[in-house]
C-alpha cells in the first residue's frame, strides 16, 4: 500500500477491542449513547439487515442484557450519524423497543469507513453473492484511492476473509451485473461463471438478457455465456441473438446399437469392431450419393 497520510494501512481491526475498545483513550473520544433516529445507514450499504432467526436472537439478547459490543459510527454531513458496524445491532434495538444504542464515534475518511464496514461484515457465513460482489467492489475503489498499486491491490481485498485477488476479481466484475440479473445470480438461476461472462456485456445488453430469461424461464450454461461475451466484445450482439443463444436446442446426441446376430454373417470372423464399422460407414456414404 501507498504511504499517503489517513491511509487505510493505519487502520488495523484484528480483533474486538482494535475496532470498539479504548475510545476514551483516541483524542478524548467517548462511547455515546446515541438515539437510533440520528443513526443512518452506511451509503451504498450492501449487506443485507433481515428479520430473520439470527435477528429474533440477537433482539432477544439485546432485551436482555443490552447491546454489549458499541457500534462504530463516524459524524454525518446533515446531522446525526453514519453507521459503519452495527447496522444490526440498531435493527435490534428497534426491535427490542430501545431508543438509543451505544457507539464509539469516530472522524474516518469515505474510504477509511468503507474498508472498515466491508470487513466488518465479510466474513459472515450467510452472505449472498450480491452482496460479497458489490462489498468487494466498495473496498476495490476505496484502496486504490488509498494509493494501493499493481496486482497486490485485489489480494489485500480479499486478505479479510481469506479469499485470494483471482476470486475477488470474479467479485469485483459481478458487481457489474444489473441488479435483476444478479438477483437471479443470488437465486442460482445464474451461476456466477456464468455471471462473470455476463458482466462483460453493456447495461443495454444485460437488459436483453434479463427480459429474455424472465419471458423465457430458461438457463444460461457455459457454453451459452462464452458466446455471449464474445459477441459482446466484437459489438455483434442484438436482442435477436441474444434470444437465439439463451434458447437455441442443444443437440442431442443419436446412439444406434446393432446386435451382433444380426450383422455377423456379413463379415468374416477376423473383423474388429472398427473394421465393421468402417465398412457400414463407407455403405452409408455411397447409400447417399445414391438418394
Amino acid at each position: 500500500m501507498g504511504s499517503k497520510a489517513g491511509s487505510a494501512s493505519k487502520v488495523k481491526l484484528n480483533t474486538f477491542d482494535d475496532l470498539f475498545g479504548g475510545a476514551e483513550n483516541t483524542a478524548g473520544e467517548q462511547i455515546i449513547h446515541a438515539k437510533l433516529a440520528d443513526l443512518h445507514t452506511f451509503k451504498g450499504h450492501p449487506f443485507r439487515v433481515l428479520d430473520d432467526e439470527k435477528m429474533e436472537e440477537t433482539t432477544e439478547s439485546i432485551s436482555r442484557y443490552g447491546v454489549l459490543v458499541p457500534g462504530l459510527a463516524r459524524p454525518r454531513e446533515g446531522g446525526g450519524y453514519e453507521i459503519i458496524a452495527g447496522h444490526r445491532r440498531k435493527r435490534g434495538s428497534e426491535r427490542a423497543g430501545l431508543d438509543t444504542m451505544p457507539v464509539i464515534v469516530r472522524n474516518y475518511t469515505d474510504d477509511e469507513a468503507t474498508i472498515i464496514m466491508v470487513d466488518s461484515n465479510i466474513q459472515r457465513e450467510d452472505i449472498l453473492p450480491s452482496e460479497k460482489a458489490r462489498a468487494y467492489a466498495m473496498k476495490y475503489e476505496a484502496m486504490k484511492h488509498q494509493g494501493s498499486k499493481g496486482g497486490s491491490t485485489l489480494d489485500e481485498v480479499g486478505e479479510a476473509a481469506g479469499e485470494s485477488g483471482k476470486t475477488v476479481q470474479r467479485y469485483v466484475w459481478l458487481a457489474r451485473l444489473s441488479d435483476g440479473l444478479l438477483d437471479m445470480v443470488d437465486k442460482k438461476k445464474i451461476g456466477i461463471a456464468q455471471g462473470v461472462d455476463i458482466s462483460f456485456l453493456s447495461g443495454e445488453a444485460q437488459q436483453w438478457v434479463s427480459a429474455t430469461l424472465e419471458e423465457t424461464g430458461a438457463g444460461v450454461n457455459a457454453s451459452q455465456s462464452a458466446k455471449l461475451k464474445e459477441y459482446g466484445k466484437s459489438g455483434e450482439l442484438t436482442p435477436a441473438m441474444v434470444r437465439l443463444i439463451l434458447t437455441e436446442e442443444k443437440p442431442k446426441e443419436r446412439k444406434v446399437t446393432i446386435k451382433g446376430d444380426k450383422i455377423s454373417r456379413y463379415f468374416p470372423e477376423d473383423y474388429s469392431n472398427d473394421d465393421i464399422e468402417g465398412v457400414i460407414l463407407e455403405l452409408l456414404e455411397e447409400w447417399q450419393r445414391k438418394q
